[in-house]
């Protein structure tokens, strides 16, 4: 019994102690809230940093609008009545991508729906070489601007069709042209296309596993 007292008493004193601690802390809490009160005021900075973020991605955002702005009023001042009043035009297809191209005397630009070739072909030399074939073909590639509408397909469909574009508008200027074209195959419509899904197949060809058994 003198044991289990003992212990009692000793696990008493150790609360008592532990309680002692207890308040202690939490009058040190209480004591630290009023300096500690600027600093939760920090927390609203934030919330006035944002709208300066938004302004900087704005600003950020705003110098590429203006390029295209301008752009649009340039092919607008280039083209008066837009492409169908022209004189120098050709239409290229390919896949699923339809170009329509007019050819005006000017420095070699390439303008694509009112964009710069290289940034709306994504600066892929593969199809920004099937531009340039036709003109380099004929020496002209200083000689001519372009400015081409296209939709449909994808950018490799629309590239082909252009420089097929390219290719009858420049034969708008001198059927002398076409040997020269027409030898580096630039005047031929390619008509190969995606070929359709077949019932029961996977893809146009390609069969479900067999199994015998």
């Amino acid at each position: 019994m003198a044991i289990s007292l003992s212990s009692l008493t000793s696990s008493f004193s150790s609360l008592s102690f532990s309680s002692q601690i207890s308040s202690e802390s939490k009058s040190l809490y209480l004591a630290r809230t009023p300096n500690s009160a600027p600093k939760f005021k920090l927390a609203h900075k934030p919330t006035c940093l944002a709208p300066i973020a938004s302004a900087s991605g704005a600003a950020l955002a705003s110098p590429f609008e203006p390029e295209t702005a301008d752009l649009e009023k340039y092919v607008k001042s280039r083209l008066p009545g837009g492409f169908a009043a022209q004189t120098i035009i050709g239409t290229g297809r390919r896949k699923c991508a339809i170009a329509r191209v007019v050819l005006q005397e000017g420095s070699g630009k390439v303008i694509i729906n009112c964009r710069d070739a290289k940034d709306y072909l994504q600066g892929n030399p593969l199809w920004l070489q099937y531009i340039k074939v036709p003109l380099m073909t004929l020496g002209f590639e200083n000689s001519y601007d372009v400015f081409v509408k296209a939709h449909g397909g994808g950018l490799s469909g629309q590239a082909q069709a252009i420089s097929l574009g390219i290719a009858r508008a420049l034969l708008k200027l001198s059927e002398n042209y076409r040997s020269s074209l027409r030898k580096e195959g630039l005047l031929t419509r390619d008509a190969r296309v995606v070929e359709r899904k077949k019932v029961g197949l996977k893809k146009a060809r390609k069969a479900p596993q067999f199994s015998k058994r």
